[in-house]
């Protein structure tokens, strides 16, 4: 199944919808990638998305990415150095207990949005809106091979 064909499009924007809703409290930035295959450490990979995606290159710092490589069953949460520098070293392990429950029983999506929306509150704790605020990354849901 291509990476693409695996949310529904119901899902998809599910997906798609918590991350603009938390993005509407932060200037944080919020991305998931999905792909197929994951050869090695799913945080290492997240690590090459997050750079490709240039979502270190957010002002302050503060993207997430959601990277999940389906084929092989691998799933990662990272934050830039902007969030890590505020977040309880546990943070990501919390969400990813949450999102780990849903995907558990078979809710992906589920498991994901509500991770984002976990992961907008604290970035809406540490970096709140602005009025000058500008969606630096698309908001979208990308897509490997």
């Amino acid at each position: 199944m291509k990476p693409s064909e695996f949310f529904s499009n119901e899902d998809k924007l599910e997906i798609t919808r918590a991350i603009q809703e938390a993005e509407l409290n932060t200037s944080g930035e919020i991305r998931v990638h999905i792909e197929s295959k994951c050869k090695g450490d799913a945080l290492d990979r997240a690590a090459y998305i997050f750079k490709e995606l240039n979502m270190h290159k957010t002002e302050l710092r503060n993207g997430v990415l959601f990277y999940m490589a389906i084929d092989d069953r691998k799933f990662a949460i990272l934050g830039d150095a902007g969030i890590n520098a505020v977040t309880p070293q546990n943070f990501w392990d919390d969400i990813k207990d949450v999102v780990f429950e849903n995907f558990n029983m078979g809710k992906f999506a589920q498991g994901i949005s509500e991770g984002i929306l976990m992961a907008g509150e604290a970035l809406n704790y540490n970096f709140p809106y602005q009025d000058d605020d500008v969606n630096e990354l698309p908001d979208d849901i990308s897509f490997g091979k």
